[in-house]
């Protein structure tokens, strides 16, 4: 027989830079918390990592940000940062030059990843690089270029939900 856990309650609790404002929506089955951080950005976290420590502000203690791009003008939606997904920058320690497409050197083939929302999505593994490559730009289009455009069109407006 199962057993069902008491969800703790961390409203108004303080976990580093980060205050507690209420529950989110979950990130994928972890329990998360929408976080105001001293800097006055919001982010969500999942609870273990407020309760391990793990994550102490939205960003702006230790992001490294892109080139060009300042610590205080980063801005998290949903624990994605905006300014990130514009820049698509390409980590030091990629080796294809396409953020997201790696080799598989035990299979022989190109693998294409992407992240989003703290998930990784897997799309697929391909003998040539440049369909590898197709497969990213493709996820790119509809996840991070669609999240910045209506980020930007709600920015733009003014109407957001987070004036509290």
């Amino acid at each position: 027989m199962g057993y069902s856990r008491q969800k703790l309650d961390l409203t108004g609790q303080r976990f580093g830079k980060l205050t507690v404002l209420c529950p989110a929506p979950n990130i994928g089955s972890r329990t998360a918390w929408l976080c105001r951080c001293d800097c006055g950005r919001k982010t969500v976290v999942q609870s273990g990592r407020l309760r391990s420590g793990h994550t102490s502000s939205c960003g702006c203690l230790s992001a490294s940000p892109a080139p060009g791009v300042g610590l205080s003008s980063l801005t998290y939606v949903d624990g994605t940062c905006v300014e990130m997904l514009k820049a698509k920058t390409v980590r030091r320690n990629n080796t294809s030059g396409v953020p997201g497409v790696d080799w598989l050197s035990g299979k022989q083939r190109w693998r294409a990843t992407i992240c989003f929302k703290g998930k990784r999505y897997y799309l697929g593994s391909y003998v040539l690089f440049e369909d590898a490559v197709k497969a990213r730009k493709c996820a790119e289009e509809n996840l991070h270029d669609k999240f910045v455009q209506e980020f930007s069109e709600i920015s733009a407006t003014g109407s957001t939900a987070d004036s509290d």
